[in-house]
């Protein structure tokens, strides 16, 4: 009877090893990429004005077209989306009413609120899409580009609400920068041509395709490339907060709303995966652009993308265990 269950518990442990394996071969690579763009910014090269242009070229071009062809070719009748819709804005909206408690109690101005949100709410697309494509393949791209949909608008209104809640905003205010954004705007192009009936014909497709294959590794050296290390020093406490919220606790209630609502394993652990993912780069741009707290910002981003090298195969080691 021992050595039954003795051999159980190998044959569980030997599964487990295969599991954390094979999570960390689909990620290590793009981490990998990150650490690249790093010093390959560190070092100019190609030179130090190469990495914003391309940072825009993928930011306008190529990542739109990953998403737009994501769309355009992905069953919209997939009785996921429901399911997945559901479980986004429920998460979103959880963690939303606890940032709203927590600035109540601490007092946070606009400028650091701003910071703070988009550190807990928002998420790096590019290492997400790849983390899903490398896992799951276009069946999983085709999920994680539906969840951005709704994703990426519901985030980017609270961010900006966020950082420009005391001075007031208008609707205009709140609703232009969404209306501006390539990615949603890809989105919505790529559900309407879907709708359609259209379809991707005379080699579109193809052509989509080229340039979504270049953006994923792009837009991961150019993650790389943003990374401010010097910005780590004198906000350890509100970093390492912030960060543990982002990496460890967001994914908790992802993962509760995933149980409460019944989710498929694939589902739940794209939907864990996504917020695991350590916030967006871009961040630091709008953080700067209205006015907010940007050194505590970048510092956020570049704690928790060096942070997410470690908690992010955790996170999915767990999930799978």
């Amino acid at each position: 009877m021992h050595w039954r269950k003795a051999a159980s518990k190998i044959a569980l442990h030997a599964l487990l090893d295969v599991s954390v394996t094979a999570l960390l071969l689909a990620l290590w690579p793009l981490f990998a990429l990150i650490v690249a763009g790093y010093f390959l910014r560190l070092r100019a090269f190609p030179s130090a004005e190469f990495w914003p242009g391309a940072e825009r070229i993928n930011y306008f071009i190529l990542f739109p077209a990953l998403l737009f062809s994501s769309l355009a070719t992905a069953p919209l009748d997939n009785p996921a989306l429901p399911r997945l819709a559901a479980a986004v804005m429920l998460g979103l909206g959880l963690a939303w009413i606890g940032l709203l408690i927590a600035k109540r109690l601490r007092g946070w101005s606009a400028g650091r609120f701003g910071a703070i949100t988009q550190g807990v709410l928002r998420f790096n697309t590019y290492l997400g899409l790849a983390a899903v494509g490398s896992l799951f393949g276009k069946e999983g791209l085709a999920l994680a580009a539906l969840m951005l949909a709704l994703m990426v608008p519901t985030v980017n209104v609270m961010s900006v609400w966020a950082l420009t809640a005391e001075r007031g905003v208008s609707v205009r205010g709140l609703l232009l920068p969404i209306a501006k954004n390539p990615l949603i705007l890809a989105c919505v192009a790529g559900a309407l041509v879907n709708l359609s009936g259209l379809g991707l014909p005379g080699g579109t497709d193809r052509l989509l395709s080229l340039l979504a294959a270049a953006s994923l590794p792009l837009g991961l050296l150019c993650v790389g490339a943003a990374l401010k290390p010097q910005e780590l020093g004198g906000e350890i406490p509100a970093l390492g907060w912030n960060s543990a919220v982002r990496l460890l606790a967001v994914p908790l209630l992802a993962y509760g709303v995933a149980m409460v609502l019944g989710l498929p394993d694939m589902e739940t652990t794209i939907l864990v995966l996504f917020f695991a993912l350590p916030t967006a780069p871009t961040a630091y741009v709008l953080t700067r652009q209205l006015g907010g707290d940007s050194h505590l910002m970048a510092g956020i981003i570049t704690l928790q993308t060096l942070l997410a090298a470690a908690s992010l195969p955790l996170v999915l080691t767990l999930l799978n265990g």
